[in-house]
């Protein structure tokens, strides 16, 4: 909805999952494919999952092509999409942009699904930006962004394709930084609650 009253235009679709927000998206007029670099005017999608209304627009719809993720999501097919916005989510990550999107601990919890494809390929993308947000904490009020990874945690995005951290504290910038920089920039995202903490196992760590 944000996007759709965004003032923004002439958006493309190149998604692991397609949802009924792509459908809001085109119906407010925001979203056209007319820009695409590959696939010009037509959507591209590995997976749809939503509504029956849409469904109804996807069958047979000349302006989207559903294509194997083999295809979807590999990163030499994202990044020749010029200006490549990748939007991903996390379970956690640590102070020096280590990400973890699929387990908790040792424990799987989902597939790595495309996250890393998407933040590769975002990144080798003509004005490509990568982006993972994500609330500061869980359900259960337990901080997603920590000194280090829960042990036995996956890292899902090595730290050197991770470019900006958002959470409703604010963005975070990661690409090119040091880990000094990486880690205040982290903390100054992070819930307030966390920050101190955060902050004392960072020097104890020598991030900073």
């Amino acid at each position: 909805k944000l996007l759709a009253q965004s003032g923004l235009h002439d958006l493309g679709m190149h998604t692991e999952l397609c949802s009924d927000a792509y459908l809001d998206l085109y119906e407010a007029g925001v979203l056209t494919n007319r820009r695409c670099t590959l696939h010009r005017g037509q959507g591209m999608l590995g997976i749809a999952l939503g509504s029956k209304r849409l469904y109804d627009w996807l069958d047979d719809n000349p302006g989207v092509i559903a294509a194997p993720l083999s295809y979807v999501n590999a990163p030499e097919v994202i990044a020749q999409l010029d200006n490549m916005v990748s939007i991903n989510t996390i379970l956690e990550m640590d102070l020096t942009g280590q990400v973890c999107s699929e387990s908790i601990g040792p424990r799987q919890h989902s597939g790595s699904g495309g996250g890393f494809c998407f933040a590769y390929g975002a990144l080798h993308s003509k004005g490509g930006r990568g982006i993972l947000a994500f609330a500061s904490q869980s359900k259960k009020g337990l901080p997603k962004i920590k000194p280090m990874l829960t042990p036995g945690a996956v890292v899902t995005i090595p730290r050197n394709y991770v470019d900006y951290i958002v959470t409703e504290y604010g963005v975070a910038r990661m690409r090119g930084r040091s880990v000094k920089e990486r880690c205040e920039q982290l903390i100054s995202i992070a819930h307030p609650d966390d920050r101190a903490e955060l902050r004392k196992e960072a020097q104890k760590l020598f991030y900073i």
